[in-house]
């Protein structure tokens, strides 16, 4: 048997938790940038670290990758995605195929404190339902990507509302 690389998959990155974490952000699967650089969000022209900036009234746009792992631990809040692996031709959700989720049962243990459960657009907003059913109170958030072209102060809000709200 063949690894799965030379299948094309692609294998996504580790999950930035803690035991502290309350706060769970899931994406659905990182782009070919934020593979190259292994860093969560790394295409310039994604919002999600200019909104947590803003929410959290953090310079996090400005922080390399270690610090800006660092303060979302701080703050209590945890990135991951929902897939580990997939294929995928260039950095839409729409071209995910071949996609295996993560294991999510390891929460439990490792983020004993987790309460709120959002998700970064419709792909990982599918495993909304997974999620309120296991108790977390669960939000699905305009996407950051540079495709949903929702201006940034509305998805500012709805990303305020989403991780801060009831």
């Amino acid at each position: 048997m063949r690894p799965a690389e030379s299948f094309g998959l692609l294998y996504g990155l580790p999950p930035i938790i803690g035991a502290w974490t309350e706060t769970l952000i899931l994406g659905s699967f990182p782009s070919p940038a934020s593979l190259a650089a292994q860093h969560y969000y790394a295409h310039r022209q994604n919002q999600f670290w200019r909104i947590l900036s803003v929410l959290l009234d953090e310079p996090l746009t400005g922080m390399d990758y270690a610090e800006k792992q660092a303060c979302l631990l701080r703050r209590r809040i945890g990135v991951w995605d929902v897939y580990r692996r997939c294929r995928r031709e260039g950095a839409l959700d729409s071209a995910i195929s071949l996609a295996e989720s993560n294991d999510f049962s390891i929460l439990r243990e490792r983020t004993p404190r987790l309460k709120r459960v959002c998700f970064n657009g419709k792909t990982s907003g599918k495993f909304e339902r997974l999620f309120s059913e296991n108790g977390y109170i669960t939000r699905v958030l305009p996407s950051t990507s540079p495709a949903y072209t929702l201006a940034f102060e509305e998805k500012s809000r709805r990303w305020r509302e989403g991780l801060f709200g009831e």
